[in-house]
């Protein structure tokens, strides 16, 4: 199984329309040029962003950058019914993981996006009703007609990645890891990772910004602390110091920066360049935690 090749930084797209900044085509335009033109060749969507507008938007752009669909690669993610005005049949949140609605949002994804193929296409969360061979029927039938590329999941915990992984290679999970969010180092998520060859995405890699926003907890200003005297000494700003910790893990965990800030993610890129030293990946996870390590 080959694994799927993305940029050491993944641009995270959520907050590009209008679940943040409201981007017209013209600034989409701009910012998927910027981001390919600093090695930022990754995309991370989901259908229901913006209330299932943003990967239109993102397509109207992009269908503008002729020749530059094969130079990125687009993520995206499918499973979750959310009531809004655009999905009017929606009654209330819920998931969907049948076999039918899988091919069903691939297809709207395809059209959304202008391209013919989606580079990695998840289960954006845990269906508790979900049937593991129709999600594996439906990933095979995408992939033998080349509409996906690689496949996989989000959210997803080892034992339900395990079930569906035994019916149909499981290549990604993207999850929630952060230095404020540590469950995944100790949970067996990136365990399973590192066995089974899955490449670990973290969304919310700088804990959703708090870490840099909220001054008053006394874990936040430890962790602050702590990478401030490794950014002195690497040379680089404290957000590096916070994406590197996650770089350093033999897992390969590729970040999926949620900015709509071009500055922020070239900055980023540097970070994967850097690598911290096993006591400097421990001072951090002791500043996170609280205590050393038993």
């Amino acid at each position: 199984m080959q694994q799927p090749t993305l940029s050491p930084i993944v641009a995270g797209c959520m907050k590009w329309g209008q679940w943040g900044s409201g981007f017209t085509t013209g600034q989409y335009v701009n910012m998927i040029s910027a981001c390919a033109d600093n090695g930022i060749s990754s995309f991370d969507h989901a259908d229901i962003y913006g209330d299932y507008s943003t990967e239109e938007e993102f397509g109207k752009a992009l269908h503008q950058l002729p020749g530059l669909r094969n130079k990125i690669q687009l993520i995206t993610k499918c499973g979750i019914k959310m009531p809004v005005a655009s999905r009017p049949s929606f009654r209330i949140k819920s998931y969907n993981t049948s076999k039918e609605y899988i091919i069903e949002c691939a297809e709207r994804s395809l059209s959304n996006l202008h391209t013919d193929y989606i580079d990695a296409f998840l289960i954006h969360r845990p269906d508790p009703l979900m049937n593991p061979e129709e999600i594996a029927e439906a990933f095979t039938r995408l992939k033998q007609q080349g509409k996906i590329l690689h496949a996989g999941v989000s959210n997803f915990t080892p034992s339900q990645t395990a079930m569906l992984h035994k019916y149909f290679p499981v290549e990604i999970n993207q999850i929630e890891v952060s230095l404020l969010y540590m469950d995944p180092f100790h949970n067996g998520q990136l365990d399973q990772c590192q066995q089974e060859k899955i490449v670990p995405m973290a969304w919310s890699p700088l804990g959703g910004g708090q870490l840099l926003t909220d001054t008053t907890s006394e874990r936040n200003k430890r962790i602050v602390t702590a990478a401030a005297a490794l950014s002195d000494k690497y040379a680089t700003n404290i957000e590096n110091i916070l994406l590197a910790f996650l770089h350093r893990h033999p897992s390969g965990i590729i970040p999926v920066l949620g900015t709509s800030k071009i500055e922020r993610l070239q900055s980023a890129m540097a970070a994967a360049g850097l690598r911290l030293e096993a006591e400097e990946w421990f001072m951090l996870w002791e500043a996170s935690a609280g205590k050393q390590v038993p």
